[in-house]
């Protein structure tokens, strides 16, 4: 009875008033824990990577079998440079599906026919000229970035229009040509192209000799509309449809990929970042440097992990001041981040040439 006589007395102390608000205690609920996908990570990845690089970079990942797609700048026209070479040999091959020629076709390369840069064929090219089959003009042209056997493809097929003409046919969104090797790396350093260039140090000679701001307008006009451009989304929808067989027929697949797979270049760049039992076919690309300035450093290509998952992946640099170790650091960084690993160490670097 006391104690029914205490509450009665503390309820008549304190009687709750209309208005007043009751606070009852209650357990607190967390909010549902949501843990990134493969997508979302991977995206914060590339992001993450692209702020922390300095330089105009693009990046583009498409998982195949997945039907999704991460970009930062993907779609962005940046220079393609021996990327573009891609589109020549897939030019060569539908020209072969629909019978228009053999890739057993010999085709003479005399020294007029010389291009610009690294052409590991010109050792073979004397006073008579050298003949080479297409097929094995396509393989020097994608893996080992040789650019007058790409020259000599490119005659074959009629010029650099037909290989545009292969792009639109296709539907290649964002992808085009341009002129070919010799009349573009020319205007890209204030030059005109002369057939001397294909010998020596010539071309190098005379850009050096050149005065600095007329080659640096020459290259910042290029930098601004590049012929060559390509979007890093254009260039990784173009691979998917390739793999999917949407381009060439099955054999011509087979066997532009398998060439792919053996190409030499660019080892310090997305091959250099993949796990043991991943695969990469590939195509590199490397623009001019002046000064500090490098341009057009790219890698694009299918990787195969060991399960089978397909990711196409463009990874694009359109200029940056950072040294060669620090671009191949870059491309390893996202092929990790592509095949789910963290960024490692950078790899010590492996010699490249300019425009390969």
């Amino acid at each position: 009875m006391a104690a029914g006589a205490l509450v009665l007395a503390i309820a008549s102390a304190a009687p709750i008033n209309e208005g007043d608000v009751l606070l009852i205690s209650r357990p607190l609920t967390a909010p549902p824990f949501h843990l990134p996908d493969e997508r979302e990570l991977l995206e914060q990845r590339l992001r993450a990577l692209a702020m922390q690089f300095p330089g105009d970079v693009g990046i583009a990942v498409r998982r195949l079998d997945a039907d999704w797609t991460v970009s930062i700048n993907g779609d962005k026209p940046m220079p393609q440079q021996s990327v573009s070479k891609l589109w020549v040999s897939m030019a060569i091959l539908a020209a072969a599906d629909r019978g228009e020629l053999s890739l057993d076709e010999q085709v003479t390369i005399r020294k007029e026919d010389l291009s610009i840069f690294h052409q590991p064929i010109r050792r073979f090219v004397g006073e008579s000229g050298y003949s080479a089959s297409l097929r094995s003009l396509m393989e020097g042209a994608l893996q080992q970035s040789d650019n007058a056997a790409n020259d000599a493809l490119v005659k074959r097929l009629g010029g650099p229009f037909a290989v545009q003409v292969a792009i639109v046919g296709r539907n290649l969104d964002g992808i085009r040509y341009g002129p070919g090797e010799r009349a573009m790396q020319t205007a890209a350093a204030g030059l005109s192209w002369k057939p001397a260039y294909s010998f020596d140090r010539t071309f190098w000679e005379e850009r050096e000799a050149l005065p600095a701001a007329r080659r640096k307008a020459a290259l910042d006009a290029y930098l601004a509309d590049p012929p060559d451009a390509a979007t890093p989304v254009g260039i990784v929808e173009a691979l998917s449809r390739l793999r999917r067989g949407e381009l060439l027929s099955a054999k011509s697949t087979t066997q532009m990929l398998g060439v792919m797979e053996g190409s030499i270049t660019g080892g310090g760049r997305l091959r250099a970042g993949l796990p043991a039992g991943w695969k990469v076919a590939h195509k590199t690309g490397t623009g001019q440097v002046m000064g500090s300035l490098a341009t057009g450093y790219n890698d694009v290509g299918l990787i195969t992990a060991p399960d089978g998952r397909v990711y196409a992946v463009a990874v694009m640099v359109g200029a940056t001041r950072q040294p060669l170790k620090a671009r191949q650091a870059f491309m390893v960084a996202v092929a990790r981040a592509v095949a789910g690993e963290d960024p490692g160490a950078a790899p010590d670097g492996t010699a490249e040439t300019e425009a390969d």
